[in-house]
């Protein structure tokens, strides 16, 4: 199991990120360096996708997450103009654990991987409003698959 270091203030922001959006999921980035974690919270847009297309999108926000990619890829060009990375993407999932689901996995490894496998993927299991498990995924490229990464919380957040 990989560990992986995520400030205290980025747990408790994206902690609330998912508890705001309930009963929808929620989605976002996390930019910054070994010190510092931003969390950039995206708009889910899957309610949009569905309403104009429920044969092609039948999930709605309470079961799927479509992240806008103009919108990641702004986050993308700030964060490396800053000389920062992608440390990690966040999602909920709604009155359901926290797991990596077969979906997940295509949507994060459209052309057969990650576009960015060093990066953590966070889950959050949210139940009735509030967030009752947080899970860490990380790519394994000897098993083309993504693994349990244990999060530990770095109580110095660099601010």
């Amino acid at each position: 199991m990989t560990n992986i270091r995520l400030a205290e203030k980025a747990i408790k922001d994206i902690r609330g990120h998912a508890e705001e959006e309930y009963p929808r999921e929620c989605c976002g980035v996390i930019t910054g360096d070994n010190v510092t974690h931003y969390v950039h919270k995206c708009i889910n847009r899957q309610d949009e996708l569905h309403a104009r297309d429920p044969d092609a999108h039948p999930r709605t926000s309470r079961e799927a997450y479509a992240i806008d990619r103009g919108d990641v890829e702004s986050i993308f060009r700030n964060a490396l103009q800053k000389g920062e990375e992608v440390i990690a993407f966040y999602h909920s999932h709604i009155d359901c654990g926290a797991y990596f689901s077969p979906m997940d996995k295509e949507v994060q490894t459209v052309f057969g991987e990650p576009e960015f496998p060093d990066a953590l993927h966070v889950v959050l299991a949210v139940f009735e409003g509030k967030v009752r498990e947080l899970k860490g995924f990380i790519w394994n490229k000897d098993l083309q698959d993504f693994v349990t990464a244990d999060i530990k919380r770095d109580l110095s957040d660099g601010r």
